[in-house]
């Protein structure tokens, strides 16, 4: 029903935030509820409305009585399902969201609440007497306040830690336990993890101690209509704990009082679309907002969770000193030097150091797996000349050459661009002019081929990329896997060689130490303790900080000396940051149009590689090798939501005067700054 408009005090009004994609038009707008929708047009259903001579999707977020616009208003076209998606929790979240991040309403509703099937909301609801849940504190006991911290759970109460898994926790039963605690009380909890593995293990966990009705599971691997099912379950309140990837931490628990974030620095928790916000910041913000407990958990510690310890948002859940040393295993350091490596003509050909070719000796005689982790997946990922040892680089695009696979049946791999793909067989150095190159990382394909020589008769697996391995069985076997991508193993492993840790530490990243420290500590915990003769060998000198908080396992001190210097220097989580990305004319023109804080600082601009350029819209003719660049803003932390406000509204004011058509991509502390 879409008539010539009556005046709003003749019918009731509903509220809706039209799904737009135009920053300037994000607000509310009041429409007249026709009487053949009043009862089903109830707040946090989803709506059509006619906007600008077009049909547009919607979300009803308030009914009133009277309106503030001047004007006649249009009618409710469509109610288009009476169930209630959008909660006023949630909305409420979406709206700091987006005022955090600089983004749009739009934007972050459509990544919190999932599309609809009709198929699916007309099925019968599944409700039942789920089971009590299995509620122990036994597990945390090693942990100092460990049952203080999950007996203020069982009595309601709303406690705030950051917990530091001792070396081989079990830590999905762990975040079970605490689901468990809260849901005894009559609440709702909601877990967070970063990809499909470590999901699939909290929801075995949970399982174990919660009524299979009270957990729903949300990933995007379960196809629309199978996640949209478990989500109707939260949001009907079938499913008391919730689940999931960094998409779930906007999904709608009823009566909400646990937020669970395990490992959260790493960078599948970063949202890839617009506004790009973290799911750990998001599920604090929402923890904040709603007065609920909350957790963020890890083998090693961010800047950021040690900043919530610092600032007593927060308090410290760690074991004693001797409970880490009597569950870590036995680390050793050692440079990747040419005369290390002569010393064994099997460790040489398996390009490993003696020390560490020993280690995964003894482990594979004792019976047990031995982990490789590698910095690159690959063959040869990264390229250098063989005689004056410059990088090499595409001469079509100035991007990293590397050799994606084994050379062929001739013997010569062809050097190819690792952002373009561009293949270059006649590559010669622009510096000296010598055309032969050497490797300067070696991948996990070439890494699995030499130990598969050397270990003659061993089962060699690998880990990594379209290929990750969820566990491994027990038994002598050598597991080659990528940063990220090593896999479970039943038992334990017995000795993991953590290779090419200057390529890891030596990135042109902030948070090269911090991920560093991070993905070595994930590794090692998966070693058994250096009482059952674990042992880890990390290929980097000794005296680096890094090497150091991992042979001490101290990833409190390590974060806590990372917060330390990047105070010192200005950068995230010290200060907040947002960085600007663009054709030239477009950050000109929103820079111009901003009103920027007083004490803001502006870093740039400088040029983007093309693997870090933002997309470009498909309604834009833009080129795509036009120069790009990037604008970094820095305030105080007092400052950011002022900051954050004016991107937003100069956004909004650019757009409406459609002064550029350039693709913009504005970042609000983006993990990656270079």
């Amino acid at each position: 029903m879409t008539g010539t408009p009556r005046p709003a005090e003749c019918a009731p009004i509903a509220r809706v935030v039209p799904l737009l994609a135009l920053a300037h038009l994000d607000r509310d707008f009041d429409y007249v509820v026709p009487v053949e929708w009043d009862e089903a047009a109830q707040p946090g259903v989803r709506v059509r409305v006619r906007f600008a001579g077009r049909l547009v999707d919607g979300f009803l977020i308030e009914r009133r009585d009277t309106t503030d616009h001047p004007g006649k208003l249009g009618f409710l076209d469509k109610v288009v399902s009476p169930e209630v998606v959008l909660t006023a929790e949630v909305a409420d979240l979406v709206t700091a969201v987006a005022a955090r991040y600089a983004g749009t309403r739009s934007d972050v509703l459509r990544l919190a609440v999932p599309p609809r099937h009709a198929r699916v909301e007309t099925q019968a609801r599944t409700v039942g007497a789920s089971a009590a849940p299995v509620v122990s504190s036994d597990g945390w006991a090693r942990y100092r306040h460990g049952r203080e911290f999950v007996a203020a759970l069982a009595d309601g109460r709303a406690p705030r830690a950051v917990w530091q898994a001792v070396p081989g926790e079990h830590w999905p039963v762990r975040l079970a336990e605490l689901a468990a605690a809260t849901v005894a009380t009559g609440r709702g909890a909601l877990l967070l993890v970063p990809d499909q593995r470590d999901l699939d293990r909290v929801e075995a966990a949970c399982l174990g101690v919660l009524d299979p009705t009270a957990v729903s599971v949300l990933s995007a691997g379960l196809g629309p209509a199978e996640r949209y099912r478990r989500w109707l379950a939260v949001a009907r309140g079938t499913a008391r704990v919730a689940v999931g990837t960094r998409s779930a931490v906007f999904a709608p628990v009823h009566d909400l009082a646990l937020v669970v974030v395990w490992d959260d620095g790493d960078e599948s928790l970063v949202e890839p679309r617009a506004p790009y916000p973290h799911a750990r910041d998001v599920a604090l913000l929402r923890a904040h907002r709603a007065g609920t407990a909350a957790v963020v958990g890890g083998v090693a510690r961010t800047a950021e969770a040690q900043a919530l310890v610092e600032s007593g948002w927060a308090q410290d859940l760690i074991a004693a000193r001797d409970t880490v040393r009597a569950a870590a295993p036995r680390i050793t350091a050692l440079a990747d030097s040419e005369h290390a490596l002569v010393r064994d003509p099997s460790a040489r050909a398996a390009r490993l150091p003696a020390v560490a070719f020993a280690a995964a000796r003894t482990a594979l005689a004792a019976g047990r797996p031995v982990l490789v982790q590698v910095p690159r997946r690959g063959y040869v990922p990264s390229l250098a000349c063989g005689k004056c040892r410059t990088p090499a680089r595409c001469r079509r695009c100035h991007g990293p050459l590397a050799l994606p696979s084994a050379p062929g049946a001739d013997g010569v791999g062809s050097p190819t661009c690792r952002w373009c793909g561009t293949a270059d067989a006649a590559y010669s150095c622009p510096t000296c002019g010598s055309r032969a190159l050497r490797a300067t990382v070696i991948g996990a394909g070439r890494t699995a081929e030499e130990l598969g020589r050397a270990f003659s008769g061993v089962t060699v697996r690998q880990s990594g990329g379209s290929a990750v391995l969820a566990s491994v069985p027990a038994g002598p076997s050598l597991v080659v896997a990528t940063v990220g991508a090593e896999p479970v193993a039943e038992g334990g492993y017995g000795a993991a060689l953590l290779l090419d840790g200057w390529a890891m530490l030596g990135r042109a990243d902030l948070r090269a130490a911090e991920q560093t420290v991070r993905r070595w500590m994930a590794a090692a915990a998966a070693v058994v303790p250096a009482s059952e003769g674990g042992e880890v060998v990390v290929v980097a000198e000794a005296d680096l900080p890094a090497v150091q908080a991992l042979i001490r396992w101290d990833p409190v001190g390590h974060a806590a000396t990372e917060l330390a210097e990047r105070a010192e220097v200005g950068f995230p989580p010290a200060v907040h940051l947002a960085a600007v990305d663009g054709a030239p004319d477009a950050v000109r023109t929103l820079l111009d149009a901003a009103r920027l804080p007083p004490d803001t600082v502006t870093l740039g601009p400088v040029d983007l590689p093309p693997g870090e350029r933002p997309p470009v819209g498909a309604d834009s003719a833009e080129d795509p090798s036009a120069p790009v660049e990037r604008v970094l803003l820095r305030v105080p932390r007092r400052s950011g939501s002022a900051l954050a406000r004016a991107l937003a509204e100069a956004r909004a004011v650019v757009g409406a005067k459609k002064a550029t058509t350039s693709a913009l991509r504005i970042q609000v502390d983006p993990l990656r700054i270079g």
